[in-house]
């Protein structure tokens, strides 16, 4: 995984879509299913490393987004 589209389209396989309207209410869902499937270990560690770091690194973009649309 390389991008936030392959970790959508993993999940997609496991019949979850995410869509709440918010970008960064997105990723914090993916990032709780990521987890919810490597818990059921239905997801190989690698993945889940490389998904969550993926995960953590785009919500904190977003987060530093929405502080600089704040000023």
């Amino acid at each position: 995984m390389k991008t936030i589209y392959d970790i959508q389209q993993y999940l997609k396989k496991f019949g979850t879509i995410i869509y709440i309207g918010n970008r960064l209410a997105d990723l914090e869902m993916m990032e709780d299913e990521v987890r919810e499937l490597y818990k059921a270990q239905c997801m190989p560690s690698e993945d889940y490393q490389m998904a969550i770091l993926l995960l953590r690194s785009e919500i904190a973009k977003q987060k530093d987004r929405q502080i600089r649309e704040e000023r």
